[in-house]
């Protein structure tokens, strides 16, 4: 391991020098220091690490580095990042006889490495590499931003007939909530309200037969022992009261099995025999009972619903027939996963927002749906029993098939956001 430090270099108003590092196993680091005109009075700016390949180089900034100074050391085209790269370059830190694999690894660290600043800049730059889909991503259909949207039949608007509406938008993750401690509220943030604006398709269709919806929640049967209610008092006191109050609470249970001569201290006892020498049963093998197992059902949390709906769609017209091609394709297309430009990542497919409408508005004697993902997509090309098409190669018939899930579970307050508890509404 050797170290060389550079001279230093002024930069607009600051003076810089940079320590490089050669590590015993073939890595190189280089460190820089803003400094006076002396090279003295160093305060650390960043580090630069490169592995013995050269192929891995990244930068953190130190806590005395300045967010100017952060943002130009990240700037290749800076003149921070060129008198560094001078710095590091002219020391040569392998020596006259460095190696192909060196001289590598010194242009490795001389030249852009990738800044991996804080949490929040490896947030970000993951960010910024997500936000970039492959070429010929589709993220507008037919209805996207108020434009008229895919319909069927073609003249449905002018039946004035109840519809279902699918809206399709992209997907949002639910962001952390970085405050969410310090507010004791979730750690996760709101998705995003789904509106006009963010809505990238919609597709309009009668509503089918067999509609219907199934609200659950999980609930399960527990138990709980003589024995573990009281080491759960034990363990309980001892993490909120500390060591004394735990060794109190286990000394409070012994000794009142011990002083209590009725069949309850009795039974206990046998209990905790049982547990002791690795017998079962001992109870009902010698008086025919059991212990109370305080058996009761209780809640395990909220489940995601489930939606699925079949439309048969034949064509009457040549446009119609487009128009049907139309649809599936945008249900098709829109459930597909999307790939980053790097194809290093997937992202999720975009979602849907469900609604029923009655001359227009929200159907209040049907349900309401939260944002889904559609899962699955089938199509019947021949719901007829047979091959048909037009002339000009249109099946006669399709049918399809669409099975939703909500992203979110349903929970009380929400019934309260859409009518504030008047009941105008059957909701969700």
């Amino acid at each position: 391991m050797a170290t060389t430090t550079s001279n230093p270099s002024k930069v607009g108003n600051n003076y810089y020098k940079t320590s490089v590092t050669t590590n015993a196993d073939g890595s190189l680091s280089a460190t820089t220091f803003r400094t006076d005109a002396k090279g003295t009075s160093s305060t650390a700016v960043s580090t630069v690490n490169t592995d013995k390949n050269g192929k891995n180089t990244t930068r953190s900034f130190s806590s005395g580095a300045t967010d100017a100074e952060k943002k130009a050391f990240s700037d290749p085209s800076s003149a921070e990042s060129k008198a560094y790269s001078n710095q590091v370059q002219s020391l040569n830190p392998y020596g006259a006889n460095a190696t192909a694999e060196q001289k590598q690894v010194v242009n490795s660290a001389a030249g852009s490495p990738n800044t991996a600043t804080t949490q929040e800049d490896a947030e970000q730059q993951l960010k910024s590499e997500l936000s970039k889909e492959a070429s010929g991503t589709r993220n507008s259909f037919p209805g996207a931003n108020g434009g008229t949207p895919l319909k069927y039949p073609r003249n449905l608007a002018d039946t004035k007939q109840d519809v279902i509406k699918f809206k399709m938008v992209k997907y949002s993750p639910k962001e952390l909530d970085k405050t969410s401690q310090d507010k004791n509220t979730s750690a996760f943030k709101d998705r995003r309200a789904i509106n006009d604006k963010n809505t990238i398709g919609v597709v309009v269709l009668p509503i089918p037969a067999g509609i219907g919806d199934a609200n659950s929640v999980n609930w399960g049967s527990n138990e709980v022992g003589p024995l573990q209610s009281n080491m759960y008092n034990i363990a309980n006191a001892a993490i909120t009261g500390g060591g004394a109050a735990g060794a109190e609470a286990a000394g409070g249970a012994v000794e009142g099995v011990q002083n209590n001569p009725s069949d309850v201290g009795k039974g206990l006892a046998n209990y905790f025999a049982e547990a002791a020498s690795g017998t079962t049963n001992m109870l009902s093998r010698t008086q025919g009972a059991v212990y109370n197992t305080n058996m009761e059902l209780l809640f395990n949390g909220p489940s995601l619903r489930p939606f699925s709906f079949t439309f048969k769609l034949s064509a009457r017209s040549k446009d119609e027939a487009k128009d049907i091609r139309s649809i599936i394709r945008f249900f098709k297309q829109g459930m597909s996963p999307i790939r980053t430009e790097s194809q290093l990542f997937l992202k999720a497919p975009h979602t849907f927002q469900l609604e029923y409408l009655h001359i227009g508005k929200s159907h209040s004697f049907l349900n309401r749906f939260k944002e889904c993902a559609l899962q699955s997509f089938t199509v019947d090309y021949t719901p007829e029993g047979q091959y048909a098409t037009f002339s000009d190669g249109a099946m006669v018939s399709y049918q399809i098939t669409m099975q939703f899930q909500e992203l979110e579970p349903i929970f009380n307050d929400d019934y309260s956001d859409i009518d504030q508890n008047k009941d105008t509404d059957i909701g969700y």
